[in-house]
């Protein structure tokens, strides 16, 4: 490791004054306020002690001081409840109808209006409380199908999308808090092409964040150069009334689907899907890399994986994600989230004598573990599908912040060997502690519901799992959930390959819960509560650069300077006068002070697929790419994530010609120039990181233009 630096033992721990940008947004999102707005958290101590308090007392009475005093530790020591979590844990008096959930997923949208429109009631519920919601859309007929009911042809997935869009933009406007949607579409839709390309109409589906289920079958097309059928599911009436041949595999093509209701389906549960029309699997490729490459999505599920390695697989049929995509979730799934701030745990930073202390590390885990358990209790989700499903099943997220800074303070650059080495064990340190953690739970206080449950043997389950054949199970046996889980689930068969025994207790007992692990993106609570530490398993952005923020009563973003946290660490340890860029030798970083576009897309990759190894959800990661990134070599990264056994994969790279980004280097806003025509026609030419004054209010030129392009001028 390169480390040359001498810093004082009683140093090991390093304190870091919280830079004026995070405690900005520790007291707008997740300090709680009475009514009259005065201030019932003094201070994030008070944050923490609140949050603690809510999950103490979901304990046995007599527990509940012993917990408190170690929930607060496990919070003192770098565990970081989501959002939800953090704002409203203890807030009820003060926000009675929120949740401390951040992630759900939409009831599957059945193809008919009434349901359309009634889970549009449900998200707007859901929105309401302050959760995250996900849909897939292409459960829905494409667009100039003949709906014989309404005697008409139907306008496809997309125009709906936009009620769902309009329904979210004007919840979150009267709640105050952004409101977070995702739509999925399947990669053999009909009208795929049309959902690629939806978002490059300015203003539209602005409240989603977009991402296509690849199927391993449509990147195996692509590989061998082959066509790609676009197909719908084929009727049951249509089928009766028609007695098509379903042999004929140009007119037709089995596949999986979220709903077998009113279609042909065979008894492995394959569901018979009509051919619409048949493009080159490489065209269809190419158009979605274009878009990626200029527009940044739509993202990338790769869904077969995702349902493959998830380990309730023998139940759930995933179709959606949370909008960030770290929690792929069944209809009405729900999961909360928590996040472990790695720099915590790293003793003697930017020494040769730097190290991360891995039995802490577990310790926080473990009682984190609990922590989030208790919030299960404490739902607060609005529908019924959603409570029962958190409740049988128990799910929770824990991932963790600050991986970039930590390497950087151990020496470490992000992407080189030791790092990909160091991002793995502090993978599978976590789940190893967490899962030992859940089966103290169960022992302690019982598994969750599913796995008492017994669930009968079928075809598609000896189909999915071939080694159940060869354990003897045949249909129509019965099984408890706790064997399909721990001997049967992917997942959980790679934790036995590290834990044996372990595994073979789950087994016997079950354990508290189904899932353990996901990598949120974490971006406000690394930039509040953990002092812009990196965000969850990203390097720095930047060392210094901007974050484009909404101000409750402003026209625009409004653009805040922040600092890394290893860089305020480092000027505090070594150099107070260290600079990112600096050329004078006395002001210079040390070399393994690395930014997220000045790594290889293969080496972002690379770290990921070494955390996914270890996470049984799925991991919110962006590969950014610099402005000039050779669009040849930005084509093989999505290809490169599937071979490496990623679960999804997102790119940025910046482009001012689409959009502005959350986060923002002070260079890209100097070398950007946006035009701007007044009412007269007259045209006005203006740097990016320029201020601007306009009707009343000063505005960097950037943000300005953005608004008044997207529609939402004003309307914050």
């Amino acid at each position: 490791m390169n480390k040359a630096h001498k810093v004082e033992e009683h140093e090991e721990e390093a304190f870091v004054p919280f830079q004026e940008a995070s405690l900005d947004i520790w007291d707008k999102k997740y300090r709680l306020t009475a009514k009259d707005g005065s201030a019932v958290d003094h201070s994030m101590d008070d944050t923490y002690r609140r949050v603690a308090k809510a999950l103490a007392e979901v304990e046995a009475p007599e527990a509940r001081e012993q917990w408190l005093e170690r929930f607060l530790w496990a919070l003192r020591k770098g565990a970081i409840p989501a959002g939800r979590v953090t704002s409203n844990a203890g807030a009820l008096e003060h926000k009675p109808a929120t949740s401390t959930i951040n992630c759900t997923v939409s009831g599957t949208i059945t193809d008919s209006m009434d349901d359309i429109l009634n889970k549009v009631h449900e998200a707007g519920l859901t929105l309401k409380a302050g959760c995250g919601i996900g849909y897939e859309f292409s459960t829905l007929r494409p667009r100039g199908a003949y709906v014989s009911g309404a005697g008409a042809h139907t306008s496809g997935p997309l125009s709906f999308m936009d009620v769902y869009d309009k329904m979210c933009f004007t919840v979150s406007s009267a709640g105050g808090r952004r409101g977070a949607q995702m739509g999925t579409f399947d990669v053999g839709h009909p009208d795929v092409m049309e959902f690629i390309k939806a978002k490059r109409e300015n203003g539209r589906l602005r409240q989603f964040n977009l991402s296509l289920l690849i199927t391993d079958e449509f990147v195996e097309a692509v590989k061998a150069n082959a066509n790609w059928n676009l197909a719908f599911p084929l009727r049951q009436k249509e089928y009766e009334a028609d007695q098509p041949d379903l042999g004929d595999s140009e007119k037709f093509q089995w596949r999986e689907w979220p709903t077998t209701e009113g279609y042909v389906t065979r008894d492995d549960g394959l569901v018979c899907c009509k051919v619409y029309k048949t493009l080159p699997a490489r065209r269809v490729w190419d158009y979605i890399m274009a878009s990626t490459y200029d527009f940044a999505e739509p993202g990338f599920v790769l869904i077969d994986r995702v349902n493959e390695m998830n380990n309730n697989w023998w139940c759930e049929n995933i179709r959606a994600t949370n909008p960030c995509g770290e929690q792929p979730l069944p209809p009405y799934g729900s999961c909360l989230l928590g996040s472990v701030n790695l720099t915590r745990f790293v003793r003697k930073p930017f020494t040769a004598e730097a190290t991360f202390d891995w039995d802490e590390y577990r310790d926080v885990v473990k009682v984190f573990t609990r922590m989030l358990d208790n919030v299960v209790e404490i739902n607060g989700l609005p529908l019924p599908g959603q409570r029962d499903e958190i409740m049988r099943k128990r799910r929770h997220g824990m991932g963790f912040l600050g991986l970039g800074s930590t390497m950087t303070m151990l020496g470490m650059k992000y992407g080189s060997g030791e790092s990909i080495q160091f991002t793995e064990a502090v993978s599978r340190e976590m789940a190893v502690a967490g899962w030992e953690a859940g089966l103290d739970l169960a022992r302690e206080k019982g598994p969750a519901p599913i796995m008492n449950e017994e669930f009968t043997v079928s075809a598609k389950m000896l189909r999915q799992r071939p080694e159940m054949v060869k354990d003897g199970w045949k249909v129509g046996q019965k099984v408890p959930g706790r064997i399909l889980h721990a001997r049967y689930s992917r997942y959980m068969q790679r934790i036995a390959a590290v834990a044996p025994a372990l595994v073979d207790q789950l087994a016997t007992s079950g354990a508290r819960f189904t899932h353990h692990s996901s990598i949120a993106p974490t971006g406000t609570i690394s930039l509040s509560l953990a002092n812009n530490a990196s965000n969850g398993i990203e390097p720095s952005f930047a060392h210094h650069y901007f974050r484009n923020v909404i101000r409750e009563g402003k026209k625009t973003k409004e653009r805040v300077d922040v600092y890394s946290f290893e860089l305020l660490a480092y000027r505090a340890l070594v150099n107070p006068k260290a600079m990112p860029g600096a050329t004078a030798a006395d002001e210079r970083l040390p070399d393994y002070f690395v930014t997220s576009d000045s790594i290889t897309p293969e080496q972002h990759v690379d770290v990921q697929a070494a955390s996914q190894k270890w996470v049984d959800s799925s991991i919110s990661k962006t590969a950014n790419v610099p402005t000039d990134f050779k669009y040849e070599d930005f084509k093989n990264i999505y290809l490169y994530a599937y071979e490496q056994g990623l679960k999804g994969c997102t790119t940025f790279r910046f482009n001012p010609e689409a959009f502005s980004g959350v986060l923002v280097k002070e260079e890209d806003l100097k070398n950007t120039t946006y035009v701007f025509t007044l009412e007269d026609g007259t045209e006005v030419s203006v740097r990016g990181d320029e201020k601007i004054e306009y009707d009343g209010e000063t505005h960097t030129a950037s943000n300005l233009f953005d608004a008044l392009k997207e529609g939402y001028y004003g309307k914050f």
